[in-house]
């Protein structure tokens, strides 16, 4: 006898697939422009740090804007007692889950499918703001992860990881936990939600370091995790989560090693012309970009930003377009006017700068969706510094907040967004 009450089978027609270097969902090119909101799983639990209010309205009013697909963190690692580490993380120890924040993902995955939205959903960090690689190399005895504040330090241990057999099996075990689970509101599987465009390996993931045999491993470690995915649910995409050049040691070589494996459905790139001393000198915080290279540099330097941008994608283009795949911009971000970080503060810089990208992803065909960095919606920013529990804004925890958030009262920015989105959404 069959069981009425059981789930239904995901038709195949609901999934994102790849044709021809293009997505698809059913026989209808799929395009989108999206964003980040890396703490969904948490404002969508019950417990420290969950507001289910304000997710549910926070998905109302991307849809509003036309935003049908963002990017999310499944959970952080390691205990979270440091201040540049998210919090409440979802693995609290070795294969030890925080059962709220594992519901709050299941949550925010229901709320996506009644609102016929996509997600992708990382399942590691190479960076030390949500654990990840160097959370996994401590658990498996490397010794305490060193302060990104000593970055020879920090690249010196995060190397490690795709070298380090008990680290990578304890990243295994997690990307196999969390592929598998069923979802306790919808009672489906993951690997059959219609709300789920891909399984991202890790966000910004690294070798960290140049040699030959670091570099392999890198390599080996992507197509072995991408491999675990395929085998458990065969239905989703997997891409990487890599920055692009950037993140592969400015080596062109491995950024297209590394997206050519047939495991790896699409590529993905970041830029941040912040970060990357594209609007002035090298600097960590907006203290020092204002007294090195002058609050007025978010505006003087728009244009020196779009050009690079444009470089670094046609580069990476160039590269991924033999293979077949598409390419995703999913992580982009361009800091408010003078460095402030209010919400409704002038946005003038950042707005020319989305403007520009959006023309590229609308206009080239080089690009198949976007992915904003970040989502602030309708957060308040208390701290210039996170601290527990305020709102989530967007920005981690080490990163100013409100810097590069979009807030709901950016009018001009909000605007821009649902004007490219009606052009660019298909």
């Amino acid at each position: 006898m069959s069981n009425c009450n059981a789930p239904k089978s995901t038709p195949e027609s609901l999934f994102v697939t790849v044709k021809d270097g293009h997505f698809y969902i059913g026989d209808k090119e799929y395009r989108y422009v999206g964003t980040n909101f890396w703490y969904g799983a948490i404002l969508a639990s019950e417990g420290q740090g969950g507001n289910r209010d304000r997710l549910q309205k926070e998905l109302d009013l991307m849809q509003e804007v036309g935003i049908n697909n963002i990017r999310v963190l499944v959970g952080g690692d390691g205990t979270g007692e440091l201040d540049y580490q998210i919090e409440p993380t979802l693995q609290t120890a070795p294969g030890v889950y925080n059962d709220t924040i594992l519901q709050g993902l299941d949550f925010l995955m229901a709320e996506l499918e009644k609102r016929n939205m996509k997600c992708v959903l990382y399942l590691n960090n190479a960076w030390e703001w949500s654990g990840g690689f160097g959370v996994y190399l401590e658990w498996a005895g490397a010794g305490p992860v060193p302060s990104p504040k000593d970055w020879e330090a920090f690249q010196a241990y995060h190397c490690q990881f795709t070298q380090n057999d008990s680290a990578k099996a304890l990243a295994a075990n997690h990307t196999r936990f969390i592929v598998s689970r069923t979802n306790t509101v919808t009672g489906k599987p993951y690997k059959e939600s219609p709300a789920l465009m891909a399984w991202e390996l890790a966000n910004e993931p690294r070798a960290f370091a140049n040699d030959s045999i670091t570099k392999n491993c890198f390599a080996a470690w992507i197509q072995e995790q991408a491999q675990l995915i395929k085998s458990i649910d065969p239905n989703h995409l997997v891409t990487t989560g890599s920055e692009g050049k950037n993140g592969c040691q400015v080596d062109l070589d491995l950024f297209q090693k590394i997206h050519a494996f047939p495991e790896i459905d699409y590529a993905c790139i970041h830029v941040w012309p912040f970060n990357w001393a594209w609007l002035g000198k090298y600097v960590a915080t907006r203290a020092e970009a204002i007294e090195t290279n002058g609050p007025e540099s978010v505006i003087t330097r728009v244009e020196t930003a779009c050009q690079n941008t444009a470089d670094y994608i046609e580069e990476a283009y160039a590269l991924m377009n033999p293979l077949g795949k598409p390419m995703v911009l999913e992580e982009f971000g361009y800091p408010r006017d003078n460095y402030e970080i209010e919400a409704g503060s002038a946005t003038q810089g950042r707005d020319a700068y989305y403007q520009y990208v959006f023309s590229i992803i609308r206009d080239s065909g080089h690009i198949a969706g976007c992915n904003f960095w970040s989502w602030g919606g309708y957060a308040q920013v208390k701290h210039e510094n996170w601290q527990r529990w305020d709102d989530y804004t967007g920005d981690p925890a080490q990163e100013e907040q409100g810097l590069n958030s979009v807030f709901a009262c950016d009018t001009t920015t909000m605007n821009i967004i649902r004007d490219m989105t009606s052009q660019i959404t298909k």
